[in-house]
């Protein structure tokens, strides 16, 4: 089978498209025959020098394909069912970027029927990551559902990224308004394709500009915030949460260190909620597929331009380019090609 896999860190030129044996299923596993690969910022920051420990590495979170061998123990899957993957490549050194994976069943969820490989493909480190970010707070669910955030208003930063699109369909879905920031009229129009109610456009006016406009459409202040960029934003934050308001932070971007003023925050009983999903407890990873699968499965969640999230699809020959594509901050998803659906 095709692979594409690195033996060292570094660029991107590590990369290399090679032949390998096709690997057999073990107990409590199965082999999916892949037809996407999702690429994910981990994956090129892991090969850029975050990871270690293994002598080579296929690389690849996500990804979407059929099942076409089942090892012993199996139960609920079987050949030909169409399936995607979640945290394919943690803690073991081959992922989705093949045209075979072997996973262990808990890593593995069926598609539903309507559903595409490019969606599949799509899923697993956005979805999971939104899921966990909108159902962290005080005030909020603990599992998400139609009407489940009834009466909460959310703020999404970056709503036109991935995880931010999916926090906007599936807060959307599950009742609650949305607000989200952008830096583009562009980005605007794909937060909004999304389900966004209203988007504020960050780079006008400064921080005070973008919590006043934020504030004129939720004047009572938003229930959660979804923060991608928390070394820069937290200003925003603290002006626009309510009492008992949560900051959700799934990433690191504009800065490394976040300093939180004490009397601010704890005035409003404030509560901060880091979100990784590698040291995830499973339950809340078991929690997050089931409600990703049902969004999926009532059409609540999608991808495309028409639903804010442009797709970009590359040959598995050119992972390489790919993963700069995602490096280089290329708004929507990028898929590899692996094989025929």
């Amino acid at each position: 089978m095709r692979a594409v896999v690195y033996r060292e860190t570094g660029p991107s030129s590590v990369l290399e498209l090679v032949e390998r044996e096709l690997p057999e299923p073990g107990p409590g596993e199965v082999r999916i025959r892949l037809v996407r690969s999702g690429v994910n910022p981990t994956d090129w920051k892991f090969r850029a020098g975050m990871m270690a420990g293994h002598d080579e590495v296929t690389p690849g979170q996500d990804g979407a394909g059929v099942v076409d061998a089942i090892g012993p123990d199996v139960l609920g899957f079987g050949v030909g069912d169409r399936v995607w993957t979640v945290l394919a490549q943690h803690g073991r050194p081959y992922g989705t970027a093949a045209e075979y994976t072997v996973q262990p069943t808990d890593r593995v969820v069926h598609l539903p029927i309507g559903a595409s490989y490019d969606l599949g493909a799509s899923l697993g480190v956005p979805a999971v990551t939104a899921h966990r970010a909108l159902t962290s707070g005080w005030r909020g669910p603990t599992r998400l559902a139609p009407g489940a955030m009834e009466g909460m208003t959310v703020l999404v930063a970056g709503g036109a990224g991935a995880v931010g699109n999916a926090a906007i369909q599936l807060a959307r879905w599950s009742g609650a308004t949305v607000v989200a920031t952008v830096s583009s009229d562009e980005k605007g129009a794909l937060a909004v394709a999304a389900g966004a109610h209203h988007t504020v456009n960050y780079t006008v006016g400064g921080a005070g500009h973008t919590a006043d406009a934020v504030l004129a459409f939720a004047p009572d202040g938003v229930d959660l915030v979804v923060e991608v960029a928390p070394a820069q934003n937290n200003a925003v934050d603290l002006a626009v949460l309510r009492t008992h308001g949560t900051v959700a932070i799934y990433a690191n971007n504009g800065g490394d260190e976040l300093v939180v003023p004490l009397r601010e925050t704890f005035s409003k009983n404030l509560r901060y909620q880091f979100i990784i999903l590698y040291t995830l407890d499973p339950s809340l990873v078991a929690a997050a597929v089931e409600d990703v699968y049902a969004a999926v499965e009532m059409g609540a969640l999608a991808v495309g331009e028409d639903a804010g999230v442009p797709l970009h699809h590359y040959p598995l020959a050119e992972a390489a380019a790919a993963q700069d594509a995602v490096e280089g901050g290329v708004v929507g998803k990028v898929l590899l090609d692996v094989s025929e659906e």
